[in-house]
């Protein structure tokens, strides 16, 4: 069982972070904020798939108009995302979000900074502090160090304007496209505080290598306790995210939400179309939320008995396949009817 590393508990809106509370998976819309309809709209979908956090842009102060229609309209937490301009950074509390993402030392004057920070205590608004590899202060990327202690300086320099405005409702990330330099930053940054973490590998890519990388990059850090909210970045439908980072945390044992589907490579002894089975399978099953192990191996003689931790699995067979439950066989059935039989059962049984 992995331990984490217990960090500072905060809540943003109705989700507690850190601490011993659950890793929560967060998204970002990608539709104009202004644009209320179409991005209330996705943020739906998004909690549909799962997600726990949003975060959407605030590139004017049209856009901040808008949060407040956006947030009444909504059921998990939002986050605006500000760049620059502290304006943005009040107009955002004041029409109700629930965290920030900036960082104040891009923001402008110190007085600046204090206006912001004055306003978040009194709503109890915290702040994610976001360090990107690309966006790093002019003296802190012409240092002759390794990217990874350039980000955790970064973070610590504008960690340091907040605590010296004696306010520490702060989470950080430390973000590079580069799956190693992530690792190594969050390492570093996880030994030097104790406030929660917001893990991701920005930039990963399009959905199949973006998924890998961000796998690797968030999956390491889980494992050795390290994290506290997640985010896939992908180029791709938000939603693609939010399925990905939950079959992240499924893959470690962290958190269950939907089915985990298990299937063996295709092998010589396989007399089955495998393949196309089991993306059907898991198609016919993707919108289910239900905690259950499915399984769909390539032969009856091995499959069972190597997937009898699974709830439910088919085996297959020459123009059959087998139904079986829990490592026993349950069923033999043709093959044309296999799939509609299987779905029907673990439906029926399981009440979905």
């Amino acid at each position: 069982m992995i331990k984490r590393k217990e960090t500072i508990k905060l809540r943003i809106g109705n989700i507690e972070v850190g601490g011993n509370a659950p890793i929560s998976v967060q998204s970002m819309t990608n539709t104009d904020t202004r644009d209320v309809e179409a991005t209330v709209r996705q943020i739906r979908e998004l909690e549909d798939a799962g997600c726990e956090i949003i975060r959407l842009a605030v590139l004017n102060s049209d856009a901040g108009d808008k949060l407040k229609e956006i947030k009444k309209q909504i059921n998990i937490p939002l986050i605006a995302d500000i760049h620059f301009d502290y304006r943005l950074a009040i107009q955002a509390i004041e029409n109700g979000v629930d965290a920030l993402r900036l960082n104040p030392g891009n923001i402008g004057k110190r007085e600046n900074v204090e206006k912001v920070v004055k306003l978040a205590k009194i709503n109890s608004t915290p702040i994610r502090i976001g360090v990107n590899a690309g966006s790093l202060q002019k003296d802190i990327a012409e240092m002759n160090l390794p990217l990874s202690e350039k980000l955790v300086l970064s973070a610590k320099r504008h960690i340091q304007i907040l605590e010296d405005l004696d306010f520490n409702l702060i989470k950080v990330s430390l973000k590079s496209s580069d799956v190693l330099t992530t690792i190594e930053a969050y390492r570093k940054m996880s030994e030097a505080v104790n406030y929660p973490l917001h893990v991701g590998v920005t930039e990963s890519g399009t959905l199949k290598n973006g998924s890998i990388k961000s796998s690797v990059g968030i999956g390491t850090l889980l494992a050795e306790g390290i994290g506290d909210t997640i985010r896939v970045s992908l180029t791709e439908n938000p939603k693609e995210e939010v399925k990905t980072g939950y079959e992240i945390l499924k893959a470690l044992g962290i958190r269950q939400r939907g089915i985990n589907f298990i299937s063996c490579p295709t092998c010589g002894r396989t007399q089955i179309n495998l393949i196309k089975l089991a993306k059907e399978v898991e198609e016919r099953f993707k919108n289910c939320d239900k905690n259950l192990t499915i399984a769909v191996m390539g032969c009856a003689v091995n499959g069972p008995g190597e997937a009898k931790h699974a709830d439910y699995g088919i085996a297959g067979g020459i123009g059959e396949g087998y139904i079986f439950k829990k490592g026993e066989i349950i069923l033999k059935v043709n093959e044309d009817e296999l799939l509609d039989t299987f779905e029907n059962l673990v439906k029926e049984q399981e009440k979905i």
